[in-house]
């Protein structure tokens, strides 16, 4: 038994190796940049210069607007596919669920090329509703990813509890609303996660579309592109609390599905 618990250890090694150079290490640096100044003095003027710059804020503001209303428009289209494909009377869900992940395999520069060629020739002039086809385009590529988790938690659903309700006199809509959708919320939360925080920084959407790249992602690479490492890591490390801020509700939630599965 001990041989088996060191070679785990063991196999365990390269991996922690990996995490080390190539997520702790990195981290580290840009913490550093981003509490220094360039003299390398500790400082937190990096912070008040974003909070204090517009154009830092606008972009955030701009950022955060596409990330919100791509995951909500998202959320809106995934969630009936989701639950049709979960609790429809079909006999080949898989293939159905493969046609909405199939655009995944095909290269996404493609895809978003495929696509503004679609809207030039409907519309002519893109540059009439940037904003709509920024959304349009971010909700094209991130989709499958809101419709994953969603229908996952769905099949998961005891359909007894479904049953048990309809039995007490709830109709369709009151079942939906007091037994469905609250025990798919973990896998709401879960598709949340995966649209808003890419959507945030998925700057090669208007890059490609428009040539404009005013969004969070590339104001960072415009900061590390000029040497501006200070800026950049500050940019970086709020985008991480973020990050962290979405992930702590994620979890909450995860850990009351499992919490539930457990008392069952």
């Amino acid at each position: 038994m001990k041989n088996r618990t060191l070679s785990r250890k063991q196999l365990a090694i390269p991996y922690a190796i990996f995490l080390l150079l190539f997520v702790v290490l990195p981290l580290l640096v840009v913490i550093y940049y981003g509490f220094t100044d360039k003299a390398g003095n500790v400082s937190f003027d990096n912070f008040i210069n974003f909070f204090k710059n517009g154009k830092t804020i606008g972009t955030l503001v701009y950022s955060l607007a596409i990330a919100l209303l791509t995951t909500i428009f998202s959320l809106l289209l995934a969630y009936p596919v989701a639950l049709i494909i979960a609790k429809g009377a079909y006999s080949q869900k898989a293939k159905i669920l493969m046609i909405f992940v199939l655009p995944m395999w095909i290269n996404f520069t493609l895809r978003i090329t495929a696509l503004k060629e679609i809207l030039t020739l409907i519309e002519g002039n893109l540059a009439h509703y940037q904003f709509f086809n920024t959304i349009l385009c971010m909700v094209y590529d991130f989709l499958p990813f809101m419709i994953m988790p969603i229908y996952n938690s769905l099949t998961k659903l005891d359909n007894g509890l479904i049953e048990a309700a309809s039995d007490l006199g709830a109709n369709k809509f009151q079942v939906f609303v007091k037994v469905i959708l609250p025990l798919s919320v973990p896998g709401i939360v879960s598709g949340v996660t995966m649209v808003f925080l890419p959507s945030m920084t998925n700057y090669v959407v208007l890059d490609m579309i428009y040539n404009s790249t005013y969004i969070m992602g590339s104001l960072i690479g415009s900061y590390f592109s000029a040497y501006d490492w200070n800026n950049g890591s500050v940019i970086s490390i709020i985008l991480l609390m973020i990050i962290l801020g979405i992930t702590m509700i994620s979890n909450k939630y995860t850990d009351s599905e499992g919490k539930t599965e457990a008392v069952r």
